[in-house]
C-alpha cells in the first residue's frame, strides 16, 4: 500500500497529517453551531393581512378566501391553513420537505402581489414571512416590580434593556411578553355625543387635525444655523381634555372633555403575564439560527447578572425560562459517555492484547478520528447535536476496527521474529486491501442512510454522514499513523501479564465449553430447529406488542398548559379562570415538584384579536432532576386536578424536541361538515368516545370561525 509505504519511511509526514486532521477538525468544531436535535422542520410560510374594522365572515371572502386561490397552485405545498378573525386573516403554507424556502417564500409574495388589486383599498398590505423553528425565544426573562406599574415595567424594559440583550453575540431578537405600553385613552360618553349632535367620527378627526407635529423650518445666521421645532400642544391628559372638537349653535366650543374622559393607559389592557402569581413583564431572547444555543443563553444570563445591579429599588429580574439547560445536560452526558466509552475500548484492547505500547497504537486513533469527523459536519452545514454526538459515541467501536486490523496482524509479525520496521511494512500491506473493503462496506451501510425521504430521513441524516466521515478518516489514520507507531513501538510479546493474563484464561475456559457444547447438541437438528423458530416467533410477538413512536418520551423539566374557555368568551372571564389553573399549579411549587409558574392571557405574546381573548396558557417549570419525581407521573396528576375545573379545558402537554413550539399532541385529527350544529353533533359523538381509550389525558377541541371545521387533539399518558 503506497499511503503506509510512505507513512512507514516518513513518520513525520504520518504525524503531520493526523495532525492536520485534528486541527483542521477543532476549527470546524468551533463553527458548528449546537442545538438539541436536527432541524427537521418543514419550510412554513405565513401571509398575515389586517382589515381593521371587519367581521370574521367578511374577512373571510374579501381576504383569505382571495389569497388561497392565489397561492393554492404554488409548486410544492403540502397544506394550506387558513383563519379568519375580526380584522385579520392568517393563511399558512407548509411546503413538502424537499422544497428550498426562500425559492418558496418568493413565490408566495409573487402570487401575493399579483392579487392585491383585488383585495379592499382600506386593507393593509398582505405580509409574507418565513415561519422559522429557530425564530422561537431559547430564554425567557420576566421583569417585576413592587413599585412600578406594568406601563413603567415595559417603558424600562424597551428604553434600557432590550437593546443591552440584543447585542449579545448570537441574539437575533429581543421580544416583549405582556407589555402594557403607555396610550392616552379617551373614553367616550354616546350621550353626551348624541346631546352635541356629533359622532366618533368627529371626535377621531379632531385628533388627527390638532394632535400634530409639524416640520417648523430652519433659521439661517451668519455664524450658525437653526432647526425651528414646534413641540405637540397635547401631551398630558388635561391638555387632550381641553382640545376643541367644534362650536355649537351659541358660539361654545366644544371641547374633549365635554364628551369624554381622558386618562393616561396602556394600549390594550387585555394582555396578562404573570409569573408566580405576580404581574409582570417577560423579556425573549431568539437566538440566531447559526448560533450556539448554550453559549447564548449563558451570555444572557451574565448579562442579566450585571443589569441588576443597575435596575431601579424595587425592581427584579430572574430567568425564567431556560431551554438550554435541558440541552445542556443532555449533551454533557453525552460527553461523558463519550469518554468512558473511550476509555472502556481502550481498556479491552490492553487486557486482550497484554501490552500497554501496543494498546496506544489504536487508542491515538480514537481521537483523531471523533475530531476528523467534525470536518464532514461543518462542510454538509451540519450542527452539533443529539444525534451527531451519538454518532460519535457509535463510530468508537467501528473506528479502531482499522487500526486494531493493522495492529494485530503487525504484532503477530513481530512476535514470529521479524523486526518491527520490516513487520509494520509487510503486515499492513498484507491487510491494507482489507481494511480498504471494510471501509467501503461501512460506507455503503451509512451513506443510503441520508438519502431517507420525510421527516425519519432529515432526522438521521446527520448521523449516517457523521458515521461515513468517521469511518474513512480511520482508515486513512490506520494505514498511515497507526501503522507508522507500529514500526516504532511493537516489541516482541513474551507473554500476558496479570489482568491482561487473567482475561486471556477466562475467554480460553469460554472457549472451551463453547466447543463442546456446540459438539453436544449441533447433532440435534430438530431441537435446534425448533428454538430457531421459537426465538422468531417470539421475536415476531415482541415487535408487535412494543409500543411504537417516533422518539421516547422526554423529562425536560417544564410543561405547557393550554387554557380553551368556550368560544366567544371575554377576556375577564378567561383570566378569571386562568387564575384558577394558576392555583392547581401553584400547589406544585408547594409540594416541591416545581419552581416557577407562567401564566399569560391570551396565548402567545403579539397579535391578539378578540378571537384570541378565550385561550390562555401556562408553563410550568419543574425542579432539578433529582429533587422531584417523575415528570410524567406529575403531568397525570396535574391533568386530573385541571380536570376539575368547570370553566375552561386544559391540557398539560410535555415539551418535545421535535415539535415545533416546544409541544404538541400526538393525534390530531380535522372534521368538516355542512354547518357547526352539524359538527357539535359529531363532537358530543368523539369526545366521549375518545376519552374511553386507556392512557388518555385530555381530549382538545378547538373551532374554526369561518368555516365548519373542528380540530380534534388527543394527547395520551406515558
Amino acid at each position: 500500500m503506497m499511503l503506509s509505504d510512505i507513512s512507514i519511511r516518513r513518520p513525520v509526514l504520518a504525524t503531520v497529517l493526523s495532525l492536520l486532521i485534528v486541527v483542521t477538525g477543532i476549527a470546524s468544531f468551533g463553527n458548528l453551531p449546537l442545538r438539541e436535535l436536527p432541524d427537521i422542520d418543514p419550510p412554513v410560510v405565513s401571509i398575515s393581512t389586517s382589515y381593521r374594522g371587519a367581521s370574521a365572515a367578511v374577512v373571510e371572502t374579501r381576504i383569505t378566501q382571495i389569497i388561497e386561490d392565489a397561492v393554492s397552485g404554488i409548486e410544492g405545498i403540502d397544506t394550506i391553513q387558513s383563519s379568519s378573525d375580526n380584522g385579520r386573516s392568517s393563511v399558512t403554507l407548509e411546503f413538502t420537505l424537499d422544497r428550498d424556502l426562500e425559492d418558496a417564500t418568493n413565490d408566495v409574495r409573487d402570487a401575493v402581489g399579483r392579487i392585491s388589486s383585488q383585495l379592499p383599498l382600506e386593507v393593509d398590505p398582505p405580509q409574507v414571512a418565513k415561519v422559522d423553528a429557530d425564530a422561537q425565544p431559547i430564554l425567557w426573562l420576566n421583569l417585576a416590580s413592587d413599585r412600578l406599574e406594568l406601563e413603567d415595567l415595559t417603558d424600562y424594559a424597551e428604553r434600557y434593556l432590550v437593546d443591552q440583550l440584543s447585542t449579545l453575540p448570537g441574539v437575533a431578537s429581543v421580544i416583549v411578553g405582556g407589555r402594557q405600553r403607555y396610550a392616552m385613552r379617551v373614553w367616550l360618553d354616546r350621550e353626551a355625543l348624541a346631546a352635541r349632535g356629533l359622532t366618533v367620527q368627529d371626535v377621531a378627526n379632531a385628533l388627527r387635525r390638532e394632535n400634530v407635529e409639524l416640520p417648523g423650518g430652519s433659521l439661517e445666521a451668519e455664524q450658525r444655523d437653526f432647526t425651528v421645532r414646534i413641540t405637540r400642544s397635547y401631551r398630558q391628559p388635561e391638555q387632550f381634555a381641553s382640545l376643541p372638537l367644534a362650536k355649537g349653535a351659541d358660539g361654545y366650543v366644544i371641547r374633549l372633555a365635554d364628551v369624554a374622559k381622558v386618562e393616561l393607559g396602556s394600549v390594550d389592557r387585555r394582555n396578562v403575564l404573570r409569573g408566580n402569581g405576580v404581574p409582570q413583564i417577560g423579556l425573549g431572547v431568539i437566538k440566531q439560527s447559526t448560533a450556539n444555543t448554550v453559549a447564548v443563553a449563558q451570555a444572557v444570563r451574565e448579562a442579566s447578572a450585571r443589569v441588576q445591579d443597575t435596575l431601579p429599588p424595587g425592581m427584579s429580574m430572574v430567568v425564567a425560562f431556560d431551554t438550554s439547560v435541558y440541552i445542556d445536560s443532555a449533551i454533557h452526558e453525552v460527553w461523558f459517555t463519550l469518554a468512558v466509552t473511550m476509555f472502556l475500548v481502550i481498556l479491552v484492547i490492553y487486557l486482550f492484547l497484554g501490552s500497554w505500547r501496543a494498546a496506544l497504537v489504536p487508542a491515538v486513533t480514537i481521537p483523531v478520528c471523533i475530531i476528523g469527523t467534525f470536518i464532514g459536519l461543518d462542510a454538509f452545514d451540519f450542527s452539533i447535536n443529539l444525534i451527531t454526538l451519538l454518532a460519535l459515541v457509535l463510530c468508537i467501536g467501528l473506528v479502531v476496527d482499522d487500526a486494531i486490523v493493522v495492529l494485530e496482524n503487525n504484532q503477530r509479525r513481530v512476535d514470529l521474529g521479524e523486526p518491527r520496521l520490516v513487520a509494520a511494512h509487510r503486515g499492513t500491506r498484507q491487510v491494507g486491501f482489507a481494511v480498504i473493503a471494510t471501509t467501503l462496506v461501512l460506507v455503503a451501510v451509512f451513506v443510503p442512510i441520508a438519502f431517507l425521504q420525510g421527516n425519519l430521513g432529515r432526522l438521521f441524516r446527520e448521523l449516517g454522514v457523521a458515521l461515513s466521515v468517521a469511518v474513512v478518516i480511520s482508515s486513512v489514520v490506520a494505514l498511515s499513523l497507526s501503522a507508522m507507531l507500529c514500526s516504532k513501538l511493537l516489541e516482541r510479546s513474551d507473554g500476558h501479564r496479570g489482568l491482561a493474563l487473567a482475561v486471556d484464561k477466562l475467554f480460553r475456559r469460554i472457549e472451551a465449553g463453547y466447543r463442546g457444547l456446540l459438539e453436544r447438541h449441533l447433532h440435534r437438528h430438530l431441537a435446534l430447529g425448533m428454538v430457531v423458530l421459537a426465538a422468531i416467533g417470539a421475536s415476531a410477538w415482541l415487535y408487535t406488542a412494543i409500543p411504537k413512536e417516533l422518539t421516547p418520551g422526554e423529562d425536560q423539566g417544564s410543561y405547557f398548559i393550554t387554557i380553551n374557555g368556550p368560544e366567544g368568551a371575554g377576556f375577564d372571564y378567561t383570566v378569571e379562570q386562568a387564575l384558577k389553573v394558576e392555583e392547581v399549579l401553584m400547589r406544585s411549587i408547594e409540594e416541591g415538584d416545581s419552581r416557577r409558574v407562567i401564566v399569560r392571557v391570551p396565548r402567545g405574546f403579539g397579535g391578539a384579536t378578540s378571537e384570541d381573548m378565550h385561550t390562555g396558557q401556562a408553563i410550568l417549570f419543574l425542579n432539578p432532576w433529582g429533587e422531584r419525581p417523575d415528570a410524567f407521573a406529575i403531568q397525570a396528576k396535574l391533568q386530573q386536578q385541571l380536570d376539575q375545573i368547570p370553566g375552561v379545558r386544559s391540557q398539560v402537554i410535555m415539551r418535545t424536541g421535535l415539535s415545533r413550539g416546544g409541544g404538541g399532541t400526538p393525534v390530531q385529527f380535522v372534521i368538516g361538515g355542512p354547518d357547526f350544529d352539524t359538527l357539535a353533533a359529531w363532537r358530543d359523538q368523539i369526545i366521549p368516545r375518545a376519552e374511553q381509550i386507556p392512557g388518555l389525558i385530555g381530549v382538545d377541541t378547538d373551532y374554526k370561525e369561518t368555516r365548519p371545521q373542528l380540530r380534534v387533539a388527543v394527547d395520551r399518558q406515558r
